[in-house]
């Protein structure tokens, strides 16, 4: 008979105030990533941190404002190249590079926030009701949801523009054509998730148990359903704010996007930036065409790096030996011993072979 025990050194206290930290989204996460894995992880979140401040702390790091043409010493003038004053350069209408790449992650941030958000209230609403109640309105609503596919997302954002702000958009009139253009095609995989999670849950044993006491429908979907059938929703959140920055950028570029002196924004620099590519100012371009890929490969890291480590089958796995403890030395086995070191196994399957 062999008996093993398991010793831990760790105490009451550090470890409940260690686990609550493991606990946490983003901590959990990092916990169980390893090797390339937590290095992609690590990368993205640092890149989304630090868009994220940079749109916060907007006012407190632009030197100058998003609009501002000039300052106590003159106008800035179009087209200067990098300097002191301006690390940057500046643009063609003569606003400062720098400001205007900070300032248009504000912009970035509103429509990422506005559409995802629309998009989770409404798909998450949708598919609740559609995979609990099933029936008639179920077909309807995967109909549609499917329907809704067959349009490209960068058109609709320019129809929906058109009709919002007749293609001339300020600020918040930019920032609602692309939420809600974006929010339209999102919803239906929000609401794909959410019913799937739906059926399969409503014929758990807790849910039926719910019904015979007399509970309401209401009070099942959002008590027992909703809280068990959103858990995948942030890795869809992470893998699609990239795509909203992409569609807001690529109206700028299009020419319905958001007026420079009403907010700035990237893809209406780039597009300002066209005639400067030929003639070798590089200074204009370059800046916001790097906001955008920084911004999206940030996000886009972190969504796929959550995808990952939600999947067993794509996790990658720690060290045996750092995962399984310490084997104490005190453990009894026929003849004396047994240890976690390289012999000891293999002595106890050698001891009784001639």
């Amino acid at each position: 008979m062999v008996t093993i025990t398991q010793t831990t050194t760790q105490g009451p206290g550090p470890a409940r105030k260690q686990g609550r930290w493991r606990r946490l989204p983003v901590v959990h996460q990092l916990h169980q990533s390893v090797g390339i894995q937590r290095g992609m992880l690590v990368a993205g979140l640092v890149l989304t941190a630090l868009f994220v401040l940079a749109a916060i702390f907007a006012p407190l790091i632009a030197p100058y404002g998003f609009s501002q043409l000039r300052d106590e010493d003159g106008a800035f003038g179009a087209q200067q190249p990098p300097s002191p004053e301006h690390l940057f350069g500046t643009t063609v209408g003569g606003y400062d590079v720098l400001s205007r790449v900070i300032w248009g992650t504000q912009t970035g941030l509103g429509v990422i926030v506005v559409a995802v958000l629309l998009s989770i209230f409404a798909g998450v609403a949708l598919g609740l009701v559609s995979g609990y109640f099933g029936g008639w309105l179920d077909r309807v609503l995967v109909v549609i949801c499917d329907a809704i596919y067959a349009f490209p997302t960068l058109l609709l954002a320019i129809v929906m523009s058109i009709a919002i702000s007749g293609g001339q958009s300020s600020l918040w009139g930019g920032i609602l054509a692309a939420a809600i253009s974006i929010t339209v095609v999102f919803i239906p995989q929000y609401f794909r998730v959410i019913r799937a999670e739906t059926v399969r849950i409503k014929s758990e044993a807790y849910v039926e148990s719910a019904k015979v006491v007399g509970t309401s429908n209401l009070r099942i979907m959002f008590r027992h359903v909703l809280r068990n059938a959103t858990r995948t929703l942030p890795l869809i959140f992470t893998l699609n704010a990239s795509e909203a920055i992409l569609t807001l950028a690529g109206l700028g570029f299009l020419g319905f996007g958001i007026e420079p002196t009403s907010a700035a924004e990237w893809g209406v620099d780039l597009k300002a930036a066209l005639s400067d590519v030929s003639s070798g100012i590089w200074w204009t371009s370059i800046p916001p065409g790097l906001a955008i890929l920084l911004t999206v490969l940030g996000v886009t890291l972190v969504g796929e790096s959550l995808n990952d480590l939600a999947d067993p089958r794509l996790r990658g796995r720690r060290a045996v030996s750092a995962a399984s403890g310490t084997v104490a030395e005190t453990s009894v086995v026929p003849g004396g011993t047994l240890s976690a070191g390289p012999g000891g196994l293999a002595g106890l399957e050698n001891e009784g072979r001639p």
